[in-house]
């Protein structure tokens, strides 16, 4: 963290130079509200007692409205002589707070607005966001927290909050810190959202990232915000039931694997694994060398083993269930917020460097679904109640039609125009075969291939992934490019681009840096170069459902149904029955006309009693 800083990054300023003034009085705040009436834009910040927005309750809220002065009002302290009366605050302060205007801006201000609205206020409109501004601007590494940027632009060391309520198992809340105590530390997170603003917002248009920013990023934060707030109804019963019968797996398992071992061990321990089965069982090290722990047990080295012996298997389906179980089925149900006995999971937008959104408590993008198992646990998703079912839409291959438009290559764009299979087009392009004489063999090597080309796969990489070897890959590889020219004209030119200009776009403008891609080191251009060529495409396919989000939240404003999930390419909607054609329009309009391409935009939706069967 750098407020941890050396000493040269101490603070600049002292508390001579900055104003901030605690609003602990009725005529402070009379105060404070003349100053704002000519203001057009504030800073806010909120203090709180949980960095679960959900769970937090509100201990006070800062405004800055000039960089150098800020306000503290103190709210929910433990001392109630020093906090602002509610009863008769609470309307001048959400007059403010939902001025139309004055404009609102933070840093993570979605984290802000659900805990306000938890204490039944509102911000409208909210205009800016600080930590969203840093993340377009760079997308990849950098930080975006509010302690990384006040040191990044302004070389200055915020104090840090563990300076008020301590770390670890002595760790307060911060409706314990006295109030005369917590004014510096929260106005100054006002101040430097207030200072931050003036720096960032003239970068978005530099950069030319207004559409993006302001038109798609900033109100999508309202939109996952209302989704977070709703949450999703989990079935704890089906997952206590599933957790029984995967120990009963798992020991089942535990058992075979001491059987074929020959002898009890730690199968959680790497060490005494690698020992079991390079030394004991004397199965092959592939000329591997052995680390002071012995040799590797990883997932790749457990693959190639499983195809000789038993044992390998084995540890890879325990591992498998193992994972399943602590991370989903048993952790899934402690999830459940006591207050509205569902699941809020939290999106993140600032995560991803191609501009996916990322989920935790619980990570839904990683909830696998290829696997029987994993596709089980969407099961536990299920409606509110008898009168909804879970409406599910997903983009049909929608990264293979932002690449036809991309390329303007003719075939892929004709296929997809006639509506054609486009697997089993693939295939009769590389076997030159007819499109009605295509096996389900061929067709899944170009299943394959239509999605690991783009992300640059090797012919070996190729040949792990199907049934072919690498000779019979290198030629499908060869083949599918001088078919399809507009992607290899593509993928070349995406690489010339990055290597000239140090960055890619996607249709939107959403820029992605890649230091690496001149790199001497082999690997990491390589990197870089499938970077160039997939962020494009997949960068396109997060603004397109992000665009959908935003025109879908807008029409289903006074409507019982309500948007909760988003995973790639998916949309999840707790739909009342009543509701059910109007929603499947609003979503399929939604999701097809997000951003116009030269192909047709295709979504499935899908209606049923769980997230499972909804599909």
């Amino acid at each position: 963290d750098l407020k941890s800083g050396n000493e040269a990054s101490k603070p600049q300023n002292t508390k001579k130079e900055v104003e901030y003034i605690c609003v602990d009085t009725i005529p402070k705040l009379k105060k404070m509200l003349a100053e704002f009436r000519d203001v057009r834009e504030v800073a806010i910040d909120t203090e709180t007692t949980s960095i679960n927005a959900l769970e937090a309750d509100l201990v006070g809220i800062s405004f800055c409205a000039k960089a150098g002065k800020a306000y503290y009002l103190p709210l929910g302290h433990d001392d109630p002589k020093r906090n602002l009366p509610q009863k008769e605050v609470s309307e001048p302060i959400s007059k403010l707070l939902t001025d139309k205007s004055i404009q609102k801006f933070g840093q993570n201000i979605k984290y802000d607005l659900e805990v306000l609205h938890r204490a039944g206020y509102d911000i409208d409109p909210i205009s800016f966001d600080t930590m969203l501004a840093s993340y377009v601007i760079s997308p990849s590494g950098r930080r975006h927290g509010l302690n990384s940027l006040a040191f990044e632009y302004f070389n200055y060391r915020m104090q840090p909050i563990s300076d008020l309520i301590g770390t670890g198992k002595k760790q307060k809340t911060f409706n314990t810190v006295d109030v005369d105590r917590a004014v510096f530390y929260a106005a100054e997170d006002a101040d430097y959202t207030y200072r931050l603003r003036s720096v960032l917002a003239p970068k978005i248009d530099e950069l030319k990232l207004h559409n993006l920013y302001y038109n798609i990023e900033v109100p999508l934060i309202r939109v996952l915000a209302t989704m977070e707030e709703e949450g999703v109804k989990v079935d704890a019963d089906y997952l206590g039931k599933m957790s029984r019968e995967m120990e009963g797996q798992i020991n089942k398992i535990t058992t075979d694997i001491y059987t074929e071992a020959g002898r009890e061990f730690n199968i959680n321990s790497t060490q005494q694994l690698s020992k079991i089965l390079f030394e004991d069982l004397k199965l092959p090290t592939r000329g591997k060398t052995a680390k002071k722990t012995g040799y590797s047990t990883d997932v790749k080295v457990l693959e190639e083993l499983a195809e000789i012996h038993d044992l390998p298997k084995l540890i890879l389906e325990y591992r498998q269930l193992s994972k399943l179980k602590s991370t989903y089925i048993d952790a899934i149900p402690k999830l459940i917020n006591k207050e509205t006995g569902r699941v809020h999971t939290s999106f993140n937008q600032t995560i991803a460097a191609t501009g996916r959104l990322s989920s935790t408590e619980p990570n839904l993008q990683n909830i696998p679904i290829r696997t029987e198992i994993g596709r089980q646990i969407r099961k536990a998703f299920i409606p509110r109640d008898e009168n909804h079912l879970l409406l599910v839409a997903d983009y049909s291959q929608v990264e293979l039609r932002i690449l036809a438009h991309i390329t303007n290559d003719k075939t892929l764009i004709n296929a997809f125009r006639n509506n054609e299979d486009i697997h089993a087009r693939t295939a009769a392009e590389v076997y030159g075969a007819d499109i009605n004489n295509i096996t389900p063999q061929m067709r899944r090597a170009a299943k394959t291939a239509n999605f690991a080309i783009i992300y640059g796969v090797s012919a070996y990489g190729l040949s792990q992934q199907t049934e072919l070897d690498p000779g019979q890959s290198k030629d499908f590889i060869e083949t599918y490019l001088a078919r399809y020219p507009g992607i290899k004209e593509y993928m070349d030119d995406s690489i010339k681009f990055a290597r000239e200009n140090g960055y890619v776009k996607t249709l939107l403008n959403r820029i992605r840096y890649l230091p690496e891609i001149n790199s001497r080191n082999f690997q990491a251009r390589k990197f870089a170069e499938r970077i160039a060529i997939n962020t494009p495409i997949q960068g396109t396919a997060a603004d397109m459902i992000k665009v959908a989000m935003i025109t879908i939240h807008k029409k289903m404003k006074n409507m019982k149904s309500k948007m909760i999930l988003q995973v790639h390419d998916e949309l999840v909607f707790d739909m009342h029955n009543e509701e059910s054609k109007k929603l499947q329009k609003i979503v399929r309009d939604g999701m097809e006309k997000a951003i116009k391409l030269k192909v047709p935009v295709v979504a499935d939706i899908g209606v049923g009693p769980n997230w499972l069967e909804a599909k």
